[in-house]
């Protein structure tokens, strides 16, 4: 039997060092003998560090973390070239607790002969599901209704009306998972579905009942335009002024994607000049989105820190799905959702892969590998 030593970046834990979010597979990582674990000190909440959450979203692992460990479970923290200055040696996998991975880099983990693995399918749902939520929300005018309540201006019912889904058409950019989710979720609303998505199969679209046009005719037709690509460097900024120009005045802009795919500049120019209807963005360019930012004085837009999909059933998936990876690895076995696949070939992961095969042979009940029920 080999010991797996497995670190996890200490974000996922609140000041006093417990895990805030609940379940997060730990569970799973209690209940196998050769598998050690530990979080992330450097990354935990310090109660008397007030600027702690100002920098939650810039946190970065480094190469003292990394040293002597066999994998790396990440939740927020960057995870740079510098990370493989030193220590790096026995590192063979990291586990990204979500499906985004753009805060990793892929070169330098293949480089470093480490394999990188994500949680594709568990956050699909619930992501699908806050871009319809916002769209609801966006169409029935929902903050504005509640505002005018609060304010007892009854009065003012007929300036805050909203409207229905059905008749009304949709722009999806990004068909990939999420976006094929939000196409089944908003069936039921007899909406029309296009998206911009160049590396979609058309008869894959079509049988969603989702027209493929460019990004152009997209954003000149649609009513809601919901982003749910991933972010690269072909996508940086996606939508800057001169796309967002193509909106229609009545149309509704949603990101639970990536804050960077949008010119956020150019995005409060033209919320705050009305020349589109309104957004709804769980997601920013710079994390947390500051206090004195001017998306927070527009009554156009609804916001939420980056944590709308995160629901307490989602944690423990997400969690469960990235610890079952590092399960894998610890006997041996290459994880699922591998995404830099080039390290696969290279004779320095496979060495430090095959020194956990002999785990294969210790016996495990057969609900050791799996999340409990």
């Amino acid at each position: 039997m080999r010991t797996f030593r497995v670190a996890l970046t200490g974000d996922f834990c609140d000041s006093s060092g417990q895990v805030a979010y609940g379940n997060v597979g730990q569970d799973m990582l209690q209940r196998v003998p050769y598998i050690r674990y530990h979080f992330i000190r450097e990354h935990m909440p310090d109660p008397h560090d007030a600027s702690y959450f100002d920098r939650l979203y810039s946190l970065e692992v480094t190469p003292k973390q990394i040293t002597n460990i066999d994998g790396l479970i990440v939740l927020r923290p960057w995870v740079k070239s510098t990370t493989f200055a030193y220590g790096a040696e026995q590192l063979v996998v990291i586990g990204r607790s979500g499906a985004g991975y753009d805060k990793i880099d892929l070169d330098a983990c293949t480089d470093h002969d480490v394999a990188v693995f994500n949680a594709p399918a568990a956050l699909t749902h619930s992501t699908a599901s806050s871009a319809l939520t916002f769209m609801l929300a966006l169409a029935k005018r929902l903050p504005q209704q509640d505002k005018i309540t609060r304010a007892g201006r009854w009065d003012l019912q007929s300036r805050v009306m909203g409207n229905e889904l059905p008749g009304h058409t949709l722009g999806i950019i990004g068909l990939g998972h999420t976006g094929r989710e939000l196409a089944r979720l908003v069936a039921p609303f007899a909406m029309r579905l296009i998206a911009y998505s160049p590396h979609a199969d058309p008869e894959a679209a079509a049988a969603l009942g989702v027209e493929l046009l460019t990004l152009d005719e997209l954003l000149q037709q649609a009513d809601f335009v919901s982003l749910h690509c991933r972010l690269t460097l072909a996508t940086h900024r996606l939508l800057g002024a001169a796309e967002l120009a193509r909106m229609r005045p009545t149309a509704y802009l949603i990101n639970v994607a990536r804050g960077e795919l949008i010119d956020q500049t150019a995005l409060v120019a033209v919320l705050r000049e009305h020349r589109i209807a309104g957004a709804a963005l769980d997601v920013f360019e710079h994390e947390p989105l500051p206090v004195d930012d001017p998306l927070i004085q527009l009554d156009n837009v609804i916001l939420t820190p980056h944590f709308l999909p995160a629901t307490a059933e989602i944690w423990t998936a997400t969690g469960h799905a990235t610890t079952a990876g590092m399960l894998q690895a610890a006997r041996g076995v290459v994880p699922d959702n591998v995404v830099n696949h080039a390290v696969l070939d290279r004779p320095g992961f496979q060495a430090k892969l095959v020194r956990f095969a002999e785990n294969r042979d210790v016996l495990l009940a057969n609900n050791d590998l799996q999340p409990p029920v």
